[in-house]
């Protein structure tokens, strides 16, 4: 009994006009060569988006190096081409596709991608015009923003404007329909780059895929403390979505609570939607959790 009383006070100390969504959201072609759109479970209740992982503005060779902001294809195209995404996409009218710029690591993990802009305006112009390129010869329909690593504390304006206007200039030319942004709290420069952004472009981002699984090992309490705190303070007013990842013990896992907290959230009109990392883990679960999620959303 006390241990519903504690959840329900969580979820009503949250203030913001969130409201419950069917969206789900999963990355894919980051970690396999193998892993296809068509594999993944569609529930045609549910808004479904595909994120492409990665591009990212580094050479594609086994020395990557910044290129101030002329992205390349990163994600594992074997299956994950345009051809593939026409297809799914003409099966299913309520699929769209995305893709992810940044990313931990290229080639790696010992080649981290920091965001390394030359200037705001060459940054800017270089992405829109790749970007645009690339976005056209997939058939994407949004970008989400994953930089994770910052080589100085001066790039906090210099992010801030460069991914601002990079998603201003492409929904402004109808390049893309949405953007999104993939924050976690690290109490560091992650943190105060992303909260930065919200302040200021909050108004042309569309969802926060927010990183629950970067937390340690969380109880249901927890993960709900955690969203009401992302959704009433940090990012108030924005389309929260949980998430899990697939494979680890980070977070709350999908086998230990996830959608018990889930459910919580959406009784209370709050579940913004699920994301998950990633559909090449998942793989090797028969994608039990991207069912049981969009079974979730869909009721």
């Amino acid at each position: 009994m006390m241990f519903c009383l504690a959840i329900h006070f969580l979820l009503l100390v949250s203030s913001c006009s969130a409201a419950n969504s069917n969206l789900f959201r999963e990355y894919i072609g980051a970690e396999s060569d193998s892993v296809k759109l068509s594999d993944v479970p569609i529930n045609p209740k549910v808004e479904v988006h595909f994120i492409l992982a990665f591009a990212i503005d580094y050479t594609p060779d086994n020395h990557p190096s910044p290129t101030n902001g002329k992205f390349n294809v990163f994600w594992e195209t074997n299956h994950l081409g345009p051809s593939e995404i026409a297809s799914i996409k003409a099966k299913n009218s309520n699929v769209k596709v995305a893709v992810s710029l940044g990313g931990d690591s290229v080639v790696n993990d010992s080649n981290k991608v920091y965001f390394s802009p030359k200037s705001i305006h060459s940054w800017v112009q270089n992405a829109v015009s790749s970007l645009t390129s690339m976005i056209h010869h997939y058939n994407l329909d949004g970008i989400d923003i994953d930089y994770e690593h910052f080589r100085s504390e001066d790039h906090e304006k210099t992010f801030v404007e460069c991914i601002g206007q990079l998603i201003t200039i492409l929904k402004k030319r109808r390049t893309i329909k949405f953007a999104s942004i993939a924050p976690y709290e690290d109490d560091g420069p992650v943190e105060r780059h992303y909260l930065a952004l919200w302040k200021k472009y909050g108004h042309v981002i569309d969802y926060v895929n927010f990183q629950f699984y970067a937390y340690d090992k969380l109880s249901v309490s927890q993960f709900i403390h955690h969203f009401n705190h992302q959704q009433a303070s940090s990012y108030a007013g924005s389309q929260l979505l949980a998430s899990f990842i697939s494979k680890g013990n980070l977070g709350l896992p999908p086998n230990d609570g996830f959608f018990e907290a889930c459910k919580e959230l959406k009784r209370h009109g709050k579940l913004g939607g699920i994301s998950v990392w990633c559909a090449d883990e998942s793989k090797a679960f028969g994608f039990r959790y991207e069912k049981t999620s969009q079974a979730l959303l869909a009721t």
